[in-house]
């Protein structure tokens, strides 16, 4: 979803109610974030989202009636969709993989301090995602036996020139755009040329999306 001047939209979606009131209190706080809506499940959320204009959602993974990875999912599927920043402990919730993959642009943890939590939401609002590209990598490889062992050859990467699938690869291996610099001997603006372009070819939406695909469609393999 595209953003709109004045203060950020954020939605925050968690079945326990102390969590939801907890950021509804720490985001209160800040003078460009507004809290439009909470709800208690993914269903909830959907529907409080179908009438209330939103740029983030915090979205819970395990709920009931809706799990957040298919509101997720459902939400990604819409033309002005909002951004959304999964919960997860992730080291003990294999869902936060599925998650990404339904389109989130990343994952806080649930004990995140407070000032990081603010910092993500404006983060993902920008564009960008919050997840590390280490972390990513390290997600992925972690995950290695949900992807297709077989992927299929994706014709989008058709579209990229032979220099965008390099910076394409570069990242999903977890390189940063300072580290890809380096490495292809160009200066670091020249890459986040380079990456703005495998966005807009692919229909991306930031870092996490790009190494996805690059994983999906067989550009790059778990661990090598």
């Amino acid at each position: 979803m595209s953003r709109t001047s004045g203060p950020i939209r954020v939605v925050v979606v968690d079945d326990q109610p102390l969590i939801r009131a907890g950021f509804a209190m720490v985001l209160a706080a800040q003078s460009d974030i507004d809290v439009v809506g909470e709800a208690e499940n993914g269903a909830d959320a959907l529907t409080l989202l179908a009438g209330t204009e939103a740029d983030v959602v915090i979205m819970d993974i395990r709920m009931p009636v809706m799990d957040g990875v298919e509101a997720t999912r459902r939400l990604g599927r819409l033309p002005e969709a909002p951004r959304v920043l999964v919960l997860t402990t992730f080291d003990t919730d294999e869902d936060a993989f599925a998650a990404l993959q339904a389109g989130a642009s990343g994952f806080l943890l649930k004990n995140t301090p407070p000032e990081e939590v603010v910092t993500a939401i404006r983060v993902v609002a920008g564009g960008e995602s919050v997840v590390a590209p280490r972390i990513t990598r390290q997600l992925l490889d972690r995950f290695a036996g949900k992807l297709d062992p077989s992927p299929r050859h994706d014709e989008r990467l058709d579209m990229l020139t032979a220099r965008e699938r390099e910076v394409l690869e570069l990242v999903a291996e977890g390189l940063s755009n300072t580290e890809i610099a380096s490495r292809l001997f160009i200066a670091e603006a020249t890459v986040k040329t380079h990456f703005g372009k495998i966005l807009t070819k692919l229909d991306l939406r930031d870092r996490v999306q790009a190494v996805i695909f690059a994983y999906d469609s067989g550009l790059v393999s778990p661990s090598g």
